[in-house]
Parts: C-alpha cells; structure tokens; sequence
C-alpha cells in the first residue's frame, strides 16, 4: 500500500485543500495499492499561482537555454537511477505488463528527456537576420505557465513529453496526473527537487475531471498540453479557443497496418504484436485495424490469429506476460461492449470474444474480427482493448484509401519486402506517425495526429516550438 498525504507545490510537499482522497486499484487484483488526496480547484488555484511566481518572478525563464539544459541532464542522471523502480510503479498502477514497462514506460521518458537535455545545450535564443531597411533579431520566449494534463496508459511517457521542451523553454508547469494513475508522479517530483529545479517550475496535483476543467480555464495559464480522448479534446479546444489560450491537443487513433502481398508474415507477426496489441490494446496508436488483399486474406487472418493467440494473458508482473488486465471495470466493459457490436455487426470471431480468462481482474479475451469492413463501428471508433479488425482490400489504392478512410490520422505501418516501396506508401497515408516494417516512436521526431488525432506537435524539435513565442525586433542604425 503506497499512502501519499501531500501535493507538490512551489518546490515543498503541501496538505491538501480537500479531505477528498484517489484510490489506484490493481487491476489484476481489484484491490486497493495506493492512496493520494484528489486535488480540488483550490489546489489548482495554489499550484497555478506557485507556477506564475515562479514564472513571473524566479530565475527559471531568464536562465539561458545551455543553463536549463544542464538542470534537464542532471534530471535524466537521476532518472536513470530510477528507472526498475518506475518500471514496476508503472505496472502495478495501470497493470501494464512488465516487459513492456521496462521496454518503453520507463526508456522512451527518459530518452526524451536526454533528447531535450542535449538540444538545450546548442539552441539558439535569438537569430539575426537580414531586413529590408535594417537586421533583425528574431528572439525565441517561452509560453509562459503550461498546464500539462496526461493520461493513463503511458503516464510517465507523455508527461515527459511536455514537462521536458517545456521546461527546456523556460515555462513553468502544473501537471495533472490521471487519477488512475497518480503514484508515478511522487517520484518524479523527488527528483526534480534533487536535480535543482527551482520552487515552483514543477508542480504536481492529482484529481479528477473537474478540478482538471478549473485548471485548463484558469486565467494564469498561457498554454494547455493535453494528451487523452478526443470528446475531451474538443471540450478543452472549445475553453482555449474562448480564451485565445494556447493549446496542444494529442488524441485518439484508429491506425491500420497494411500487409502488401509480397510481406514476409513470420517476420513480420512479431513486431505486429507490438504495434497492435501494445499495452494491451490500450494506446492511441494501436494499429488495431489490419488490412489485407483478398489474394492472402485467409492467410492473413489465420497469421494475425495465431499472433494474437500465442499472447500469454496473465500477471502484469510475470515477464512471460504478453497482455495484461485493462485500467479499470469500465474499460472491461467497454471492449466487450465493442465486441458485443462487432458480433452484432456480423463479423466473425476468429479468436477470443466474450469469455473472459480469468475471474478476477480487469481482463478480456485478445479477440480477432475477419469478415470486417470499414463501415462497421468496431472499424471506425477507437475501442482502446486488444480487439483486432483484419479488413479485405482490393489492390494497393484500396488499401490505401481505406487506411485514409477515417476519422482519425495518429499513426500506421505497412509491411513489405520492398522497403522503399513502403516508403512510398508511408507517404500516401494521411498520418502523423508512420512505420515500414516496424512501428516506434523517435524522441527526434515529431509525433501528432492529423483530424480528429489532434493539434500540434510533440517530441523533436518542433516539440520544443510548441511552448515558444517568437518575437521579431526591427532596428535602424
């Protein structure tokens, strides 16, 4: 039983506002492994202020970029350290397997961490440039105070991708952890503190939606980095754009891998696991939909089947483990409502379905859809569970305009013996993040969606962009 008491505001543990507490239940056990306080509004209010002070105020947004560089690679030193004990936190908190925490939970932050770290250390705060009646200087500023909210699934991860370039920029953040998932972000603050970021840079608050609306239209913060569903999204979009507040929104996905004729399937099965059935099917760039021509569609089917079957379900803490329980009840019952929809829909169940493998824990049966087309709901709406849709395609323009074919445009793949031709696939699909033969995510590389996927950029350089003013100064003489 983890017991935390206090929030982390302006660089100290604090008492909370509220009597109010979050229990984080294992999904594998349903019982309880954790308690923090639920962040109010008035926590909220506390955090933003410590976050303006230090903003407005504190030593953070005047220190050059090589200098907050040097605080970030102090951090990810630490990080380091931390990492095995993360990777378990992270598992028992959310029930993802462990092999996959210790593969990217804990990897991916920390690399994004060093990326922004060593980017800081050559970035340039002002540009000269040429003017047409004299130079200019072309200054880059930070945001101001960010309201980071994150989700769940990959907490650690994409808190990292804000918290990072945004303290890289010189803003200062309240972060919002998922009340699911709150236990990560102690540590995290720890290490803040032992690396020297200054009181107030950092602050954390665990709660629930409705403190999280009353710090996303709180007047003192300049910027929104949101990552979670797109019904969520819109709301948030809707306050910033009233308030003409910056945001940054990453969202949901429906991605499909395409299988060309001419893929190896035994080679490629192995990574396709990954790609589609990541977290146990619960990431936004899950490729849950699996195109293949009716030439190999059977084969495809039965590749894609026995991929899915050979997923040992089980104990989150068992490296064995290749699926573990989903985040909480209703996240059970939401997938096997979708596969209740797609049974009803008339697709047929190659794999899995309703029977659940165990009696206790979140779990649900991997389940493979074959007869599937791209007009059925469990084709088109994000199911965020280990459910796959394998979907028959005429011929390569087929199969790229049902990839296209939705609402979303997060990520995909394609799967080929001709790795340049796969590139020229990759470069028809309306998507933000794209594999041939592999699906990853590069701390390098920009990472967003297209539609309903999102707005703006995370990760590489253009992350950094995302928490920058830039201001043009015209002289003569």
């Amino acid at each position: 039983m983890r017991q935390h008491d206090t929030l982390f505001i302006g660089g100290e543990w604090v008492a909370p506002a509220g009597t109010g507490t979050l229990d984080v239940i294992s999904p594998h056990t349903e019982e309880v492994v954790g308690r923090v306080p639920d962040g109010t509004a008035a926590d909220m209010d506390r955090a933003v202020a410590a976050a303006r002070e230090a903003f407005d105020r504190g030593p953070w947004p005047r220190m050059t970029f090589a200098e907050r560089a040097e605080v970030l690679g102090r951090l990810a030193e630490i990080y380091a350290a931390w990492q095995n004990e993360m990777a378990e936190l992270i598992t028992e908190e959310m029930g993802c397997p462990i092999t996959f925490s210790h593969l990217a939970q804990v990897p991916q932050p920390l690399g994004t961490l060093r990326f922004y770290a060593e980017l800081g250390r050559t970035f340039a705060q002002e540009e000269q440039r040429p003017g047409l009646f004299g130079p200019t200087t072309v200054r880059r500023e930070p945001v101001g105070v960010v309201a980071a909210i994150v989700p769940w699934n990959v907490p650690q991860f994409v808190a990292m991708t804000k918290i990072a370039p945004a303290l890289l920029a010189g803003c200062t953040v309240v972060l919002k952890p998922a009340p699911e998932t709150p236990l990560d972000a102690y540590p995290l603050a720890e290490m803040a503190l032992e690396a020297g970021v200054p009181a107030g840079v950092l602050n954390i608050v665990a709660a629930g939606r409705e403190a999280g609306e009353h710090l996303v239209s709180h007047p003192g913060v300049d910027k929104v980095a949101f990552t979670g569903s797109t019904a969520a999204g819109r709301r948030i979009a809707s306050i910033c754009g009233e308030q003409l507040k910056r945001v940054s929104l990453e969202l949901g996905g429906k991605s499909a891998a395409i299988i060309l004729d001419d893929a190896d399937l035994g080679s490629s099965m192995g990574m396709l696991a990954i790609a589609s059935l990541l977290i146990s099917g619960q990431a936004c760039v899950a490729q849950t939909r699996i195109l293949a021509s009716r030439n190999r569609y059977d084969e495809v089917v039965e590749a894609v089947a026995g991929m899915v079957s050979s997923q040992q379900v089980g104990d989150p803490a068992d490296p064995a483990t290749g699926i573990g329980p989903l985040v909480a009840r209703r996240q059970q019952e939401r997938v096997e409502g979708y596969v209740r929809i797609g049974m009803d829909e008339g697709a047929k169940v190659v794999v899995g379905g309703l029977d659940r493998p165990y009696d206790r824990g979140w779990y649900v049966a991997p389940t493979v859809f074959a007869g599937v087309n791209n007009d059925m709901r469990i084709a088109r709406e994000e199911i965020f569970g280990p459910v796959l849709s394998v979907i028959p395609y005429e011929d390569e323009a087929d199969a790229i305009r049902i990839a296209n074919d939705s609402d979303y445009g997060l990520a995909g793949s394609v799967w080929t013996a001709d790795t340049e031709h796969g590139m020229d696939v990759a470069r028809q699909v309306r998507t933000g993040t794209y594999g041939v033969n592999c699906f990853t995510l590069e701390a390098n590389a920009p990472f967003g969606g297209y539609k309903s996927s999102g707005v703006g950029r995370e990760l590489g350089p253009e992350g950094l962009t995302g928490y920058l003013e830039h201001k043009s100064i015209m002289r003569l003489g």
